[in-house]
């Protein structure tokens, strides 16, 4: 008897391991997978978060075929423009300056695999406005530290939730998964809250079903 497929987190982010416990689905193994994010030229932020999830995905099924993956990229953009995760504090300065009393739109892209079974890619958009920021606000966020490798130079979970001022759509995907969406994709899948076992035991098609969203 073959084991039953497991559920595989191909993203090495523990916001998104801890959101994920949060609605009780657990993954068996966390791979990063390791792909370039730079984005290309011209491309816009919507476009840069659905094609790196999709490359994530592709990168850790090649080896994982028989199992449920789901991969994930958040991106913040601000109009065209595609904010990064800053390195360096001069980067996260950058980064809230231009937040300043402005909305952002916060983008992740979730893709799907079933075992040996089919893709599916989400989309999610959240607005974010930020307070406008004094300069002593954005030093004291600089100090803190909790800008670095966050899309955009901020973490709302934290410390920079004081200055969200405005949020339309799912905080959950500001974080960095949107819980609600990412459940319906898996479970549309086959893998629902019972996990993969449980959605093996009751004859999923995994052949059949809707298209990419």
């Amino acid at each position: 008897m073959s084991a039953p497929p497991r559920f595989i987190l191909a993203s090495a982010s523990p916001r998104r391991r801890d959101l994920l416990y949060q609605i009780g689905m657990v993954p068996d193994e966390i791979i990063a997978a390791d792909i370039d994010e730079n984005p290309l030229t011209g491309e816009r932020p919507a476009a840069l978060a659905r094609r790196l999830a999709m490359e994530k995905l592709a990168r850790v099924r090649s080896d994982h075929g028989t199992d449920f993956v789901l991969a994930a990229d958040t991106v913040v953009g601000l109009g065209r423009r595609i904010l990064p995760k800053p390195s360096t504090r001069e980067e996260a300065r950058s980064c809230l300056q231009l937040l300043s009393g402005r909305r952002h739109h916060v983008f992740t892209a979730m893709a799907a695999g079933a075992p040996d079974g089919p893709e599916r890619v989400r989309l999610v958009d959240s607005v974010v406005a930020f307070k406008r920021l004094s300069g002593d606000e954005v030093a004291w966020y600089l100090d803190s530290e909790e800008w670095r490798g966050k899309a955009g130079g901020y973490g709302i979970q934290g410390l920079a939730g004081r200055f969200v001022r405005f949020l339309r759509g799912s905080y959950s995907n500001v974080v960095g998964l949107p819980l609600f969406e990412t459940a319906n994709l898996l479970e549309g899948l086959g893998y629902g809250v019972m996990g993969a076992a449980g959605a093996a035991s009751v004859g999923v098609d995994h052949g059949s079903g809707a298209g990419h969203d």
